[in-house]
């Protein structure tokens, strides 16, 4: 693992704290990690944005934004409506290729889904990911309607040669319903790819302690963590 797209099944779904979440285990053990946020939208210039919330929560690991948009759109529509320049798929990975040339692992995190328009081209996140050779991450909601769009995900990047290693709950609830509960052995099959983990919903209010013990507990031993779907899975079970 050297570079990992960070795809989420759609927008607010924890892709974020996920990043953040591996890049805290892996600063951890030592290894040179990276953030690259290709396009960010919906937040001024003089805002913070989510390479801060990397930063704020993971430590100041090197980070990239390569384009800001101020419109909470698609990249390719908020650089339309700005009349700002669009950044492309090569691009963005060309940004990723040149951070690996010093760091052990480069995380790419998307904005929105894995077809949401980079550019007027119709470039997206898949086009990086398949330009990079890299591995992608699916970041699934927990409940109703998540088996659905964790499979569409999937199976876009299969069709376009890519290789889905895991999926992440971006948030699990304290207090999970019976969708959730069911599709913790559920969105597995729907990723075709293995859970990876689940972090708890919050977590992006966490100290930074807080927040790296949540991320061994809520992350595979993939990644540095011990989470055991498994043993969640279970413990899920039990709970009903």
């Amino acid at each position: 693992m050297s570079v990992l797209v960070i795809a989420g099944t759609g927008t607010g779904v924890g892709k974020t704290v996920v990043t953040a979440a591996i890049a805290a285990l892996a600063a951890h053990r030592g290894e040179r990690v990276a953030v690259l946020k290709p396009a960010q939208t919906g937040v001024a210039p003089d805002e913070p944005g989510d390479l801060a919330e990397v930063r704020r929560l993971a430590g100041e690991v090197p980070s990239r934004e390569l384009r800001r948009y101020p419109d909470p759109l698609s990249p390719e529509a908020a650089a339309r409506r700005g009349a700002l320049p669009p950044v492309s798929p090569a691009e963005a990975a060309q940004a990723a290729t040149e951070l690996h040339e010093d760091h052990d692992l480069v995380l790419v995190e998307g904005a929105g889904g894995l077809l949401v328009r980079f550019d007027p081209d119709g470039g997206t996140l898949a086009d990086v990911a398949w330009s990079l050779g890299a591995l992608v991450l699916v970041v699934a909601e927990a409940g109703l309607g998540t088996l659905n769009a964790t499979a569409l995900t999937a199976e876009v990047a299969t069709r376009r040669g890519l290789h889905v290693g895991g999926v992440v709950i971006g948030s699990w609830p304290p207090t999970p319903d019976l969708a959730a509960r069911s599709n913790v052995a559920d969105l597995p099959v729907a990723a075709g790819a293995p859970l990876l983990g689940a972090l708890a919903a919050g977590l992006g209010r966490a100290t930074r302690a807080e927040f790296l013990e949540e991320a061994r507990r809520g992350l595979s031993p993939w990644f540095g963590g011990r989470f055991d779907p498994e043993r969640f899975a279970a413990g899920v079970a039990a709970s009903t």
